[in-house]
């Protein structure tokens, strides 16, 4: 079977390897759609994994089922998490899924960009069968719309909040999307990009912003809440740039949620006076669990979060380089999946 494995950002290859032989309690999965994640084109955090075969947000049917399965059969239609926890430690107990030890060994085999991959028995817990009428792009974003998912919950927005979202990638488009479904009563956006800021204007953002250099940031989002900034800000860009400006544009009692790591060693200066005097709460989120993955499901099969309307670009695997360079290159690319067949 074909896979692509990267090597170094940029150094994408399509290689032959042997179709992964499954367990008695694994199943075989065919892959027919699997997306290209924000992280994917990270570079520091891509050369931290290499060499691996890439993707982790993949949709297929099952291909064949090991003697001990019996909650799936040949020809189902799922999602596969690369991710499961146990749910028996102290972090399962919290529901911080991504702290758990089993969930960050656990995987798919050998990865969402090949033809077939393994899923391993941990995984089942949170493999899901797809409803007829999502299609396998809706699966393929099962994962990353579970990841807005989390971070809106952990985010705590209240009835009424004013939510801003900084950076317009795919994440930032899902996040400003599905905001007011989680309580916001106006949703602002901001992105460098004028393409991206014209996408979320679609999507029915109260006010998006191109701050590249036309309009400053915080001066708009004073303005349209007469000074008193927002409850609730997501910092996309994985920078130190974004989260300062971040910081500045939350309202006191407010909360900076982070959505995306910057590279280690990143230092962010602040002032924990002004924190604490403002009540500012600062945030992480990382990741997603089984809970985001059934509601990130149920949004997808309700036509709440369309999927087909979020796909900027489109590609066979043996293009996958390619839509990696894509998917990097940013602008128009909001968000690129391969497709197999």
């Amino acid at each position: 079977m074909k896979v692509a494995r990267v090597y170094d950002f940029y150094d994408i290859r399509i290689e032959e390897m042997p179709v992964p032989a499954i367990g008695i309690d694994e199943i075989l999965v065919q892959t027919k759609a699997c997306g290209i994640c924000s992280g994917d084109v990270m570079p520091w955090y891509i050369r931290s994994k290499a060499p691996l075969v890439l993707g982790h947000e993949p949709a297929g049917v099952v291909a064949a089922v090991g003697d001990g399965v019996t909650g799936f059969r040949p020809g189902d239609r799922v999602f596969v998490h690369h991710h499961a926890p146990c749910f028996t430690c102290n972090y399962c107990r919290r529901a911080a899924y991504s702290m758990c030890a089993t969930w960050k060994s656990s995987h798919i085999d050998p990865g969402g960009m090949a033809e077939f991959f393994r899923v391993p028995v941990v995984n089942l817990q949170d493999t899901l069968l797809l409803p007829d009428n999502l299609t396998f792009t809706g699966g393929a974003l099962i994962e990353p719309v579970a990841c807005v998912v989390k971070a809106l919950r952990r985010a705590g927005i209240r009835p009424g909040d004013t939510v801003l979202v900084i950076g317009l990638g795919i994440m930032g488009q899902i996040l400003a999307l599905l905001a007011r479904h989680y309580g916001a009563g106006q949703v602002l956006a901001a992105d460098l990009d004028g393409y991206r800021c014209h996408r979320a204007r679609q999507l029915g953002v109260d006010l998006v912003i191109n701050n590249s250099g036309r309009e400053d940031l915080l001066a708009s989002v004073r303005q349209v809440t007469d000074g008193h900034l927002a409850e609730v800000v997501v910092v996309g860009p994985p920078n130190l740039a974004a989260l300062q400006v971040g910081l500045e544009c939350t309202a006191k009692g407010g909360t900076l949620l982070m959505f995306t790591p910057t590279p280690p060693g990143d230092i962010l200066p602040i002032s924990p006076h002004d924190l604490y005097f403002k009540e500012i709460s600062i945030i992480p989120s990382y990741s997603c669990g089984p809970d985001d993955t059934r509601e990130a499901l149920r949004l997808l099969a309700t036509g709440m979060v369309d999927a087909e309307g979020l796909i900027t670009h489109r590609f066979t695997l043996d293009q996958a380089g390619e839509a990696f360079r894509a998917m990097a290159a940013g602008s128009e690319v909001i968000k690129a999946v391969v497709y197999f067949d």
